[in-house]
């Protein structure tokens, strides 16, 4: 049985953030054919998706920190600015996506559809962006 080398994780970091969005994109298609149940399983796996990214993104920085950004100039305030939106909006959707698939499960529906309006966009953003940061800092100027 071999095991995964820490080295990896930023790329499977990348995967987990590209699959949580394309869930996150279908289940908002399922949702609007109303098809509850195929919804339902794109939210929960979009979840589920989220959370083993979390613990991957956690145990990568644990043991190697963060890396520098290569970039000058205009690239570089670009980077930047994508990455403090994403990083203050992974932070704050955390709550939002507990709340929503919480009031989801329990029936709530008027409830989850008001905060969904917020939280799917957003955790939409927080997806697409963290694949964004992985391509910049580990493709266009790849760390020394």
């Amino acid at each position: 049985m071999s095991t995964l080398s820490v080295s990896a994780l930023p790329t499977l970091n990348a995967a987990l953030n590209g699959t949580c969005a394309l869930l996150l994109a279908v289940g908002y298609l399922f949702i609007r054919q109303r098809k509850v149940a195929a919804h339902r399983a794109c939210m929960i796996s979009a979840f589920v998706t989220s959370t083993l990214f979390l613990i991957s993104y956690l145990t990568y920085h644990y043991h190697v920190g963060s890396k520098p950004f290569g970039g000058q100039g205009a690239i570089r305030t670009l980077y930047f600015t994508i990455l403090i939106s994403h990083t203050i909006l992974a932070a704050a959707i955390v709550p939002l996506v507990l709340i929503t698939l919480y009031r989801g499960l329990k029936g709530r529906f008027d409830r989850h559809v008001a905060i969904a309006r917020w939280t799917l966009p957003l955790w939409l953003y927080v997806s697409v962006t963290g694949v964004i940061v992985y391509w910049m800092l580990y493709h266009l100027y790849p760390p020394l």
